[in-house]
């Protein structure tokens, strides 16, 4: 059974960081590319951040760019997004999800414009003081 599991949610005040964790399991995960999307209330979800696991390859949206990382543990096939210098317009669930890296457009995934394979449940952020 496919999983992607997010965790590392939660609340934090404003300029503070947070690192989300996405455990997968019951695929091939050095064979994929892992998503991160968020979704704030009354607002369409949104590419923040990708990485190709094969070869390490990271994009980021501008709106997060120089303030979030991406990476892995690919031993544990877990892909972690840490966020820093956080304000309350990153507040949203995240979801990780994943795509077969055959299929994998940087800019397109990114942009939402194409599918992906295989979604997590989401973690809420919330950045407030």
């Amino acid at each position: 059974e496919v999983q992607l599991v997010e965790s590392g949610g939660g609340l934090v005040q404003p300029g503070g960081s947070l690192r989300l964790s996405c455990a997968a399991s019951g695929f091939t995960f050095g064979s994929y590319a892992i998503g991160w999307f968020r979704q704030a209330p009354g607002k369409e979800r949104e590419g923040v951040s990708f990485l190709k696991i094969s070869d390490g390859v990271t994009r980021y949206a501008d709106s997060v760019k120089g303030r979030f990382i991406i990476s892995s543990d690919n031993a544990k096939n877990t892909v972690y997004l840490q966020m820093n210098s956080l304000q309350p317009e990153d507040t949203a669930v995240y979801y990780c999800a994943a795509v077969r890296d055959i299929y994998y457009n940087p800019t397109y995934h990114l942009r939402g414009f194409y599918g992906m394979d295989y979604w997590g449940k989401g973690t809420h952020v919330t950045v407030s003081s």
